[in-house]
């Protein structure tokens, strides 16, 4: 990212195979109290107000949900935030009930390097599940865990704790900050990245140059990402 434009997500994967300091070089925003404060304030604002309008979305999504599949309508997303704390978090349910326990068969389809399970045409996804994927419709209920202060708008995605036991030194660093419910590696390219250490570079990119500008520029970002429905 030159200044505060966007790169493709591709390319800096070179950063990992460089000499990484033990803690990247943090952005004045994340030691600012003032700024801190208006990222917290705005997101309590706004995710208050996403959570009061798309209420009525809310309700036919847990009705889509329970209508298509057996199970419960959310899907408790136990993953770890900033400075590995870990939390519980909500998503709409988009796989069938026992998807967790099927994961192991599907280890060797995994198309990303790395501790993270990736899969563009995950079998255990529902009909439902990949609509609401395409438009990041599943993610709606995280608007809570900004509410609540787990985590932001903007910021690196938390990782599963099953996937942060197998972190890297160099990976544990996408969480020195809060994490987000979308980030720079989303609105750079996310489905064709590949490799996890090209993703943790864009989180790093994002940590070293993070300001409520940039935020901004993200979140514009994302609804253009889902508008044309780009999500898996």
């Amino acid at each position: 990212m030159g200044g505060y434009g966007f790169r493709d997500a591709r390319g800096p994967h070179c950063l990992a195979n460089a000499i990484v300091p033990p803690i990247v070089v943090l952005s004045p925003a994340w030691k600012s109290p003032f700024q801190l404060a208006i990222k917290r304030l705005f997101d309590i604002v706004f995710s208050a107000l996403l959570l009061l309008l798309l209420s009525p979305i809310f309700i036919l999504l847990a009705i889509l949900v329970k209508a298509t599949s057996s199970g419960p309508v959310l899907y408790r997303w136990k993953v770890v935030g900033q400075s590995g704390r870990r939390f519980v978090g909500y998503k709409f349910r988009s796989m069938i009930e026992n998807a967790e326990a099927l994961r192991s068969q599907l280890t060797a389809l995994n198309e990303m390097s790395g501790p993270v399970f990736k899969m563009s045409r995950d079998p255990r996804v529902t009909r439902v599940g990949a609509w609401m994927r395409r438009y990041s419709l599943d993610e709606l209920p995280q608007l809570y865990s900004v509410l609540k202060g787990d985590m932001s708008l903007v910021g690196p995605r938390p990782p599963l704790v099953t996937e942060y036991a197998g972190f890297t030194e160099f990976q544990k660093q996408k969480l020195l900050v809060k994490p987000g419910i979308t980030c720079l590696w989303q609105v750079s390219g996310r489905n064709k990245v590949s490799n996890f250490d090209d993703w943790v570079g864009l989180d790093l990119e994002y940590i070293r140059r993070g300001s409520l500008f940039l935020d901004l520029k993200i979140l514009l970002r994302t609804v253009r990402e889902v508008l044309v429905a780009s999500g898996r």
